[in-house]
């Protein structure tokens, strides 16, 4: 059973919105919001489309994870709309500013992931996760992970922090080439996408040569992040190219010296 009709009923208390000024806003029979909020029946995907739109989530979070009061305001994700619609000099400052505060990303290191892959769609323990403040503008659908195992290597290292963004699993948009991170029941598997096969199928690649590519079934993931950064505390050494420039740099760079104190005379 999904979360849909709590979280209906959530975002219209946080956006003051009785039943009938909901149904107004997607073309909806008042009696319709209250049958969803009640359970006794949902909405269309095309009316969940509208709704995770309109208000900046997705698709999936509003069917899979129930949201909290506390959750929504967290996230402010009706700050700017607000704003928008009062249209006055004040509210677009304010709005502004919403926009330009840290967004939290609540973070799984590694030695919880275990309990994350368990607990997932449970609101109170993602809000119990420790949050990182990142000058991000992603949205409110953002995680953070501590990347386990060479697998990515050299372009991710062993226990970077892994900046990701949700993807809607009922319509996943997925791009070949980008790293996306797959919550699995065991795992949580760090790859780039190398093309979309028939079937649900996702041809993945390590950037590590050692790791081969593999297959994977898309309805396997539990959840879906795309990666958008990540953060290191590993300080790489140059490439072997790299040190090589560098080294003729400095050569030049003496070489010029020389030359300036050391001017050539002209033959006669």
């Amino acid at each position: 059973m999904s979360n849909v009709g709590k979280n209906i009923r959530k975002i219209r208390t946080v956006k003051k919105l009785s039943q009938a000024a909901f149904a107004e806003l997607f073309g909806l029979a008042r009696p319709s919001v209250g049958a969803y909020e009640e359970g006794r029946s949902e909405p269309k995907m095309e009316t969940l489309m509208q709704i995770a739109q309109y208000f900046g989530l997705s698709v999936d979070l509003l069917l899979t994870k129930e949201l909290t009061v506390n959750e929504l305001y967290r996230f402010d994700i009706f700050q700017s709309q607000a704003a928008a619609a009062v249209g006055t000099p004040a509210a677009a400052e304010a709005a502004a500013l919403a926009d330009q505060r840290p967004q939290l990303t609540p973070y799984v290191p590694q030695a919880r992931l275990l309990e994350y892959i368990v607990r997932h769609h449970d609101s109170a323990f993602i809000d119990a996760l420790p949050p990182l403040t990142f000058p991000h503008q992603l949205g409110p659908a953002t995680r953070a992970f501590e990347l386990n195992g060479p697998d990515m290597a050299p372009t991710l290292r062993h226990q970077d922090v892994l900046l990701c963004c949700r993807v809607d699993k009922a319509l996943p948009r997925l791009h070949s080439g980008r790293v996306y991170a797959l919550l699995t029941q065991s795992r949580l598997l760090v790859r780039r996408l190398q093309e979309q096969l028939p079937g649900q199928l996702l041809r993945l690649r390590a950037d590590n040569p050692d790791y081969p590519a593999q297959d994977f079934h898309l309805p396997e993931a539990l959840e879906i992040w795309e990666v958008h950064g990540s953060f290191s505390t590993h300080l790489r050494r140059p490439a072997l190219l790299e040190e090589r420039v560098g080294l003729l740099e400095q050569q030049l760079a003496q070489l010029q010296i020389r030359l300036d104190e050391n001017p050539p005379t002209g033959r006669n």
